[in-house]
């Protein structure tokens, strides 16, 4: 009988293309949801904030108390990299240990028992031979791992390190490979896209990528996750608008827009800068922008906060996300006169209030519009509806449109349909199909 593997991926979408490379690593192995079952368990942390940290904790423990004796436990990632001795002194219900640069090396740390902390971070390539999860057409892509940036409130450098790129032949070789498995749909990652290339001489390494992916037969979908504004430019804004492959997709977190809040935050550009590039990409036709803020930061006052609720309510975005302020040691911020947590949590509840009027006209404005779309599946609403997404929309985090007219057309799931998007019903557009494309 095969031996039986449970493996849980947390964080973020970076640390899933990690997961599915052990996943690649463990082929031999059953996967099972229930790890009561499991010979061996993988827990890939996250170790980013306080929130992630302990979620983390609690997740292994939590399998810990329910696995089956004699199974291995392991702790990978972030949190397990971050505080590698502390977490080996002091949690003896793991069997091993590693952090984020032994992922391609799982399985002889599995079969030889021991923990391992590899002194550079793993980067995927062509041949990690990784298995993607989750769906059969859309496919993340890791394009490099740590940063450059310094930003005040952020830890990750100093357990990433500097930024490191793949290669671009890598990369190329890498969405081939999956276009010759049927994936047609691609999110291209890092910490800080728009610096992609620039630690090996590349001056407009992003711009290279767009033009050698949209050079990909096979390729219909593509989109970038992760601009930084001081490394984002009104070219590289136009290369992706003028894309026949990419989306027009800008998802560009700016943490804060207060002049004074971001020269604290480390942000290398101020507001006028800011507020510039977003115009520009406000001004592309059909363009969909996301970022996400941070409530609470050390040095907050009342008139910085009001000025980034008031820039928040009138910009427009279509998504964006709200972080509380989180204390990370290592940090420039760390040892700064923190913001009681009361406030913190309030002014995280007023910018998540603002956020759901901002997706709530986001939405509004698509009504009458014709999109193409992902038919996902049946939708967990209502046996008669199907969930799909357009395709302009990032996996999961942008939200799902439910096809309640499906003109009677032969549907299969994960193929692409022209729809008309007819209604809002509260914060959920309805949508019914044309024609497959």
């Amino acid at each position: 009988m095969s031996k039986k593997l449970h493996l849980v991926s947390l964080g973020c979408t970076k640390n899933l293309v990690d997961s599915e490379v052990m996943l690649g690593r463990l082929k031999e192995y059953e996967i099972t949801d229930d790890n009561r079952e499991a010979d061996v368990i993988i827990v890939n942390t996250c170790g980013f904030i306080d929130a992630a940290k302990q979620e983390s904790i609690n997740t292994v423990l939590s399998l810990h108390d329910e696995r089956k004796k004699d199974s291995i436990l392991v702790m990978s990632g972030c949190l397990s990299e971050r505080y590698k001795e502390e977490l080996q002194a002091e949690m003896p219900e793991i069997d091993i240990f590693t952090g984020v640069g032994d992922y391609e090396k799982i399985d002889a740390l599995i079969a030889s028992k021991q923990s391992s902390f590899s002194p550079e971070v793993y980067l995927a390539t062509e041949t990690s031979g990784r298995v993607v999860t989750g769906s059969s057409y859309h496919a993340y892509i890791k394009i490099a791992e740590g940063c450059n940036q310094a930003c005040s409130f952020c830890a990750i450098p100093s357990f990433k390190g500097k930024l490191h790129s793949r290669s671009l032949s890598s990369i190329q070789k890498e969405v081939e490979n999956l276009v010759a498995q049927g994936f047609y749909d691609f999110s291209f990652i890092s910490q800080d896209s728009s610096s992609y290339g620039r630690d090996m001489g590349m001056k407009d390494g992003l711009f290279d990528l767009v033009r050698t992916v949209e050079g990909i037969d096979g390729v219909r979908s593509a989109r970038i996750l992760y601009l930084y504004p001081s490394t984002t430019t009104f070219e590289l804004i136009d290369a992706i608008a003028d894309s026949e492959v990419f989306q027009t997709y800008y998802d560009m977190p700016i943490q804060h827009i207060d002049d004074g809040m971001l020269k604290i935050m480390k942000r290398g550009f101020g507001e006028k800068k800011t507020i510039e590039l977003l115009e520009y990409m406000k001004s592309k036709p059909n363009a969909f922008i996301r970022t996400s803020v941070i409530a609470g930061h050390p040095g907050e006052t009342e008139e910085s906060f009001e000025r980034l609720c008031e820039f928040m309510e009138e910009f427009g975005f279509d998504r964006f996300n709200t972080f509380t302020y989180s204390n990370e040691e290592t940090t420039t911020a760390y040892t700064m006169e923190q913001v009681p947590d009361e406030i913190k949590e309030e002014q995280a509840a007023i910018l998540g209030e603002i956020a759901d009027r901002s997706t709530q006209r986001s939405l509004e404005a698509m009504v009458g519009k014709k999109v193409e779309l992902v038919v996902e599946g049946e939708s967990s609403e209502h046996e008669y509806l199907l969930s799909a997404r357009p395709l302009i929309w990032a996996v999961d985090i942008d939200g799902e449109i439910l096809i309640n007219d499906t003109s009677d057309l032969s549907i299969e799931y994960g193929k692409v349909y022209e729809a008309n998007i007819t209604e809002l019903v509260g914060n959920q557009l309805l949508a019914s199909l044309v024609k497959q494309v």
